[in-house]
Formats: structure tokens, sequence, C-alpha cells
């Protein structure tokens, strides 16, 4: 794959995940999604600090100047939801495992670009 291939790429899995992450995160901290939390028996500020980590993450990996700490912020605050739903014995975990390594791969190889470029 070309560089510039590798760019284009890097950046539409960039947007994609921002944009994906942040729709799913506002409907999470809405209070409509107090009632199905509640299910899990978790303290509601749980879902506060995960939902709000999600949209500073992803509004951090939508801009240009942030894309970087925007997707680690993301990688720490998936590893720290799949952590919480593992000790609550939820193992559908599928989901975050994937957003976990597309925001890896891109703080990754954004970190990489700006060395090179």
């Amino acid at each position: 794959m070309t560089e510039q291939r590798m760019k284009t790429a890097l950046t539409g899995l960039q947007w994609t995940l921002g944009l994906v992450i942040l729709i799913e995160a506002v409907l999470f901290v809405l209070p409509s999604a107090r009632h199905d939390f509640a299910k899990t028996h978790m303290p509601d500020m749980v879902r506060l600090v995960l939902g709000w980590g999600e949209i500073i993450g992803s509004v951090l990996l939508l801009i240009p100047r942030t894309e970087v700490r925007g997707g680690w912020l993301l990688v720490g605050i998936f590893v720290l939801a799949i952590a919480v739903h593992v000790l609550h014995g939820m193992f559908n975990i599928g989901n975050l495992v994937i957003y976990t390594a597309a925001a890896w791969a891109v703080a990754s190889g954004k970190t990489a670009v700006q060395r090179v470029g």
C-alpha cells in the first residue's frame, strides 16, 4: 500500500471511529439510558465517567492537533470499559475490543505519520 493510501485509510478509520463513538457516547450519557444501565447494578457514575470519557476522547480524535491524544484516551477508556464488563460477568465485549484496536491503530499510525512527515 502506498504511503498516501495508508494516510487516507488511517484518516477514514479515524473519522469513522470518532463519529460512531461520539454518537454512541452521547446516547449513553442521556438520561434515557439510565434505566437500561440500572439493570447492570453498577453505580450511575460508571456510566457517566465512561460516557463523558468517550465523548472527550472522540472529540479530541476528530481535531487534527489532538488526534493522537484522543486516540490514546479512547484506548484507555475502552480498556477500562472492558475491565468493568469482565469483572461484572458480562463477556459481550467484541465491539469494545474492535473499538480498542481501531483507536490503537489510529493513535499509533498518526504518531508514526507525525514523526515521518
